[in-house]
């Protein structure tokens, strides 16, 4: 049988690169030989790609905070049960842009959320599943995510853009916190300078790890 992949999320406010970075990884990761696939949140399934439609489109106000978190959470547990596990126990490596560290920043410290009640939802949602490693990319960047360098980005999905600065500068510190709280799973990266400047930090991490290298089935 494969070894069990891993799995891996990349966290962070809007516009710090973070679906640029899942991209730039898998590649790497192919180079040596290890198979691995990128997914989103919420998102990455057919039932959570349609909660993510209701989700990221609209006004800030169009939901209130628990209605929100029971949403990412439903489409949490559908992305889990249709393509993370599966993937996982055929030995391939998952890198997610976002994943319930995102859910406990916007929902839970910046909309006011208990950290405890968010926890309670993800364990029933999830068996309390977690990244093996996550990246919390650490940069404020709204200014590029309002002007989508993403140009394959859908238009129309800037809910969360469009909420106010001050939520968004309490974001950056909201993730800080968590990486704070959670120090063998998550790694906080400066997201200055080049994008490569940026993977390579990302590598340098799982080489230190020792998981850089190609994963030998058995």
């Amino acid at each position: 049988m494969n070894e069990k992949g891993i799995f891996i999320s990349f966290e962070g406010g809007e516009g710090t690169g973070k679906s640029t970075q899942c991209k730039i990884l898998a590649q790497r990761l192919s180079e040596t030989h290890i198979d691995s696939i990128c997914t989103r949140e919420p998102g990455g399934s057919l039932g959570a790609e349609e909660i993510r439609r209701l989700l990221v489109t609209g006004e800030p106000d169009k939901w209130s905070p628990i209605t929100e978190v029971l949403l990412l959470n439903a489409a949490r547990a559908d992305h889990l049960d249709k393509t993370i596990m599966p993937a996982l126990k055929k030995g391939c490596w998952v890198i997610c842009d976002r994943y319930a560290d995102s859910t406990i920043a916007y929902q839970g410290m910046g909309q006011g959320i208990a950290e405890d009640d968010l926890l309670q939802i993800h364990k029933l949602a999830t068996n309390d599943i977690w990244p093996d490693i996550t990246f919390i990319l650490d940069s404020f960047a709204l200014d590029r995510a309002i002007s989508r360098e993403d140009s394959h980005a859908d238009m129309s999905e800037d809910r969360y853009e469009k909420m106010s600065i001050e939520f968004h500068r309490g974001l950056q510190k909201s993730y800080l916190e968590i990486a704070q709280k959670n120090p063998d799973r998550c790694h906080v990266i400066k997201a200055s300078g080049s994008i490569d400047d940026v993977a390579d930090r990302v590598w340098q991490v799982l080489a230190e790890k020792g998981l850089s290298k190609k994963r030998v089935a058995f």
